[in-house]
């Protein structure tokens, strides 16, 4: 009796493992898949917020910065919201606030930047996000975020309905990929959970 029971836990770990590499293949392979979209003239670009350093973007948050930037700089869009709360590493000022700053010390202008500094989530960075731009009558963006994240933001734009938007994501030369491609397997299993919540 206590060897057929080991032998069907066995299975069980066997197969929770297998599930759980499955996971992580498939979560690789989206994140791969949103690399190659092909983009379009939108209404507005929609950098997602990272951490601030003494009120200033962090090395990774100016990666997606400079990315929005080129765009905006090759008419890809005339208008950028920039999609970040408070932080907890002591910042004063919301990431979206710093963000605009660095956006207009690059050259734009602020008449072309919105701020939505209320979010604490990529969720609520595009929830909010798209109710600027429902404000705006804006029917298409592009949303600028690191390789690691382009999936869950993709998914997550999709959930809330970004129509006629499109993802276009960038190599960091300052993350540590190995740690942060963890933390989002982790963090999309999260999503993934919350979403099916929010559908029932």
């Amino acid at each position: 009796m206590m060897q057929r029971k080991r032998k069907w836990i066995n299975y069980l770990i066997f197969f929770i493992i297998t599930l759980g590499v499955l996971w992580i293949l498939y979560l690789q392979w989206m994140i791969f898949s949103v690399q190659h979209q092909k983009l379009n003239k939108s209404d507005v670009g929609i950098v997602l917020g990272a951490a601030l350093w003494n009120d200033y973007p962090s090395p990774a948050l100016q990666e997606r910065l400079d990315a929005a930037y080129d765009l905006y700089n090759r008419g890809y869009y005339s208008k950028i919201i920039v999609s970040g709360g408070m932080d907890h590493n002591g910042s004063t000022i919301p990431e979206a606030e710093g963000m605009k700053h660095y956006l207009m010390a690059k050259g734009t202008s602020a008449d072309h930047i919105f701020i939505e500094d209320q979010s604490r989530s990529t969720y609520e960075n595009l929830l909010f996000s798209k109710r600027i731009m429902e404000v705006y009558d804006w029917n298409s963006s592009i949303v600028v975020t690191h390789e690691y994240h382009g999936a869950r933001a993709w998914d997550i734009a999709c959930f809330l309905e970004f129509n006629r938007s499109s993802i276009y994501t960038i190599k960091s030369k300052v993350l540590s990929m190995p740690w942060h491609k963890a933390r989002e397997t982790l963090a999309f299993t999260k999503w993934f959970i919350q979403k099916h919540l929010i559908i029932l």
